[in-house]
């Protein structure tokens, strides 16, 4: 028989309006069960937000949440900051102030999903390695200069972690229920949740070795992904592409069409877009220093190429961008604006 957790544990969980709520449940949820299947109420958790009231999540689920204010003065276990986009307008004085109070008196204290950005406008991790969901990873990492971004999904630093959100917030919950309540307690609410794999840290977040359902892409055609990748501010040319991975140029085109359904330049091109793209909705980076920090021979090409892929300038996205998914009317999305590639 499993025995009770010896003492009680409170969390303070901050919100923000759009917030992703199943990443943030997903968090929450091993700690209900543990209580469940210890039959005690030992794990407490709280949804915070700064003003109070009903906070929308990301999906139109609305959470009651208690102000900051009635909070701040209590000492909890732990702390956790749940944002999506724009998460430095979530970093206000009361924000911060509340963190570096908690941390300072011993909590564990950690970001969800792009929680780490509002981590860092706090001061809280300075020297440390730290992540963030993919989306917003390149933004991250050009502007939180004092912190070591990584690609993992968790990541633990002394008494601060941060995760990618997702159904690892799943597997992070589920290593704190087994840091205080033990090896069985855990497992038996890893089976319970039906979570039967729970991954650590050192897991990266896009692995490259098997795509989610079990289809796979050409070894060679993933070898140039990677190349491009590591290359997105002093790109390499095609040919030498080719040449790094010893296959003719007319070969590496037929398995970029066969598997991505691009040629290896528009494909390139786009990823870099992609990048600009969140550093231009996630940063307040001039666009000159984005458009170098992507890889193109100045703005006038690089805002050109970014209307033709996105169907808006970079000015008007970075005012749209940070608008929540939901509200937004994105051209990219409208039938009527066609594609056109950009060399």
């Amino acid at each position: 028989m499993m025995q009770p957790i010896d003492r009680k544990l409170d969390i303070v969980v901050l919100v923000s309006s759009h917030f992703n709520v199943s990443a943030t449940t997903s968090f929450v949820d091993p700690f209900r069960v543990a209580n469940y299947l210890t039959g005690s109420a030992r794990f407490s958790w709280t949804y915070v937000s700064d003003p109070g009231g009903p906070i929308e999540s990301s999906s139109g689920l609305v959470v009651d949440t208690a102000p900051l204010a009635e909070v701040v003065r209590r000492k909890p276990w732990m702390v956790l900051v749940s944002t999506s986009w724009t998460p430095e307008r979530h970093g206000t004085p009361q924000f911060k102030v509340a963190l570096q109070k908690w941390e300072s008196g011993g909590a564990i204290v950690g970001g969800l999903d792009t929680g780490a950005i509002v981590l860092a406008t706090a001061g809280l991790l300075k020297g440390k390695t730290a992540t963030v969901h993919y989306e917003h990873i390149d933004a991250f990492a050009e502007t939180a200069h004092d912190t070591t971004v990584s690609e993992n999904m968790i990541i633990m630093d002394g008494k601060i972690f941060t995760c990618c959100g997702g159904s690892a917030a799943t597997d992070l919950g589920l290593r704190f229920v087994h840091s205080v309540a033990g090896e069985s307690i855990a497992n038996a609410s890893a089976r319970y949740l039906f979570h039967h794999n729970v991954r650590g840290e050192g897991q990266s977040q896009n692995p490259k070795d098997m795509e989610p359902l079990g289809y796979v892409t050409s070894g060679v055609v993933r070898d140039a992904i990677d190349l491009m990748e590591a290359h997105l501010e002093a790109t390499l040319s095609i040919p030498e592409i080719s040449a790094r991975l010893k296959i003719s140029q007319r070969q590496l085109s037929r398995l970029f069409q066969q598997y991505v359904h691009k040629s290896p330049i528009e494909y390139y091109r786009d990823i870099r877009l992609d990048r600009a793209r969140g550093l231009v909705t996630q940063t307040e980076l001039k666009f000159s220093e984005i458009a170098e920090a992507s890889g193109f021979n100045g703005q006038v090409h690089f805002s050109r190429a970014y209307r033709k892929r996105f169907g808006l300038t970079p000015s008007a996205d970075r005012i749209e961008g940070r608008t929540p998914f939901e509200f937004r009317a994105w051209p990219m999305f409208n039938p009527d604006i066609k594609s056109e590639s950009v060399g």
